[in-house]
């Protein structure tokens, strides 16, 4: 059976964001096993009805009815659900329900926003790992280091965090770890994937310490700002980083003359804003960093998937119109503050991007003068080699700068082959030991001086 056939991914753009007031969480096992329930008694009506703006637009009723028409033409009629399993993908929750056909078993992958609305539906083989527990890698090792919560605070702001110390008295270098875009937990989990929690362990086996916090829009939800309508980069980045940095400065355990921010995706976006305005940082890295601004970067995501085909190739190139008209929008001289502008169904304050208009990354990172590390993934269609050539131009001729790309990473820095999918993210793995080695080596050059290459 082709997979291609059974994959539907509506993770049309992973740039995400808080925009909702906490609630009680709903019991998303049960919303999993009742959506599949519906299918298979052709409720599709009742299964739409849960769809979020974004999913509604890309698959309506009677293409979904379409759709599980071709599924049970694949797999034979539908029997039993087996299992259920919940996990995490940035700010969703990924319920995996395991299910009996005729013919073979498939997994029906439900992804849910906090408030229960489905933003995405994924059918894999059941051969394909569900969202399995988070296992250590293999360059990990924990009798090297160990971990002490701390809280970052950034006046009334408190982000609960993880210092993964090395063993031994120090001072150790030290790393902030910046998360991507969306409500981050301080692993940044996504399904059985803890990217920042396999770098926290790899460094800190090593000897490097590694500071990593909840982010503030997973901690605080909608009250992200003192005033919600005026978020701003500053607020969900900025000081939270800054104030990482603070406290490992404030540690007598660690070496504050080096302490560097290592940003993820939108947060390689503004490390380099980050580092400009804090003397404490003695480096940055940028992991798989933006160059473009946020908007254009999901209008070629969904080109991207687009591309890709499969059974939902048309619903996805139909919301291409749709984030032009909102990128014109977000773009345009008119936009002011206090107005919400919208996002593929996101709504956002005008602030968050008048905050971030003009800014140029590269030409910002390119006057630092500090040393500078940027890692690039060849298949991630996040974040490109179109960026990563931006991030080469900047830095022509600049000998603080180190740029290296990884033909066979994704986004998230693992390793795999073909082209990069939505559906790869739910698959469990781990970030390169590759990229560990080398920024264990990058670090160490810029505390010892001494090249290890």
């Amino acid at each position: 059976m082709k997979s291609s056939i059974l994959s539907v991914a509506l993770f049309c753009a992973t740039l995400t964001f808080a925009g909702q007031a906490q609630t009680p969480q709903p019991d998303y096992s049960a919303l999993g096993r009742e959506a599949v329930t519906e299918l298979a008694t052709k409720q599709f009506d009742k299964v739409f009805a849960q769809f979020d703006q974004k999913m509604a637009a890309a698959l309506p009723a009677e293409k979904l009815a379409e759709l599980w028409t071709q599924i049970l033409g694949q797999a034979g009629a539908f029997q039993r659900i087996e299992t259920t399993t919940v996990g995490t993908r940035e700010s969703y929750h990924i319920v995996t329900v395991s299910c009996a056909f005729e013919k073979t078993e498939l997994n029906i992958n439900w992804s849910f926003d906090s408030e229960g609305h489905m933003a995405g539906l994924h059918f894999a083989p059941a051969s394909e790992p569900a969202a399995t527990e988070w296992a250590a890698p293999d360059y990990a090792n924990a009798s090297k280091f160990h971990e002490e919560q701390v809280t970052v605070t950034d006046g009334h702001w408190q982000l609960p965090g993880m210092l993964t110390l090395p063993n031994g008295n120090g001072p150790f270098a030290a790393v902030a770890l910046v998360p991507g875009s969306g409500p981050e937990d301080e692993d940044e989990t996504i399904g059985a994937s803890k990217p920042f929690k396999d770098l926290a362990w790899g460094l800190a086996s090593r000897g490097i310490a590694v500071l990593r916090y909840t982010k503030r829009t997973k901690q605080y939800g909608a009250a992200s700002a003192d005033d919600p309508k005026s978020l701003t980069v500053k607020d969900e980045y900025i000081d939270d980083a800054r104030a990482a940095v603070a406290l490992l400065a404030s540690r007598h355990d660690i070496d504050a003359k080096h302490i560097f921010v290592a940003g993820h995706s939108e947060g390689g976006y503004v490390a380099p804003r980050i580092a400009s305005g804090d003397s404490q940082i003695a480096g940055i890295v940028i992991l798989e960093g933006n160059t473009c601004p946020i908007e254009k970067a999901v209008i070629e995501q969904l080109h991207y998937l687009a591309n890709l085909g499969g059974p939902n190739a048309a619903q996805i190139e139909r919301l291409i119109p749709q984030a032009e008209e909102e990128a014109q929008t977000i773009e345009s001289q008119d936009l002011k503050r206090g107005m919400d502008v919208k996002l593929l169904g996101a709504t956002m304050p005008a602030s968050y991007f008048l905050d971030l208009r003009g800014y140029d990354p590269a030409a910002v990172a390119a006057k630092l003068g500090l040393p500078i590390f940027v890692v690039q993934g060849g298949r991630d269609y996040q974040v490109t080699t179109t960026d990563f050539a931006d991030w080469q131009k900047a830095f022509a001729g600049h000998t603080n700068a180190k740029l290296k790309l990884y033909p066979a990473l994704n986004h998230l820095l693992i390793a795999g082959t073909g082209p990069s999918s939505p559906e790869e993210y739910m698959k469990p793995g781990h970030v390169s030991g590759e990229v560990v080695d080398d920024l264990i080596a990058w670090i160490h050059e810029q505390t010892t001086g001494i090249s290890q290459n």
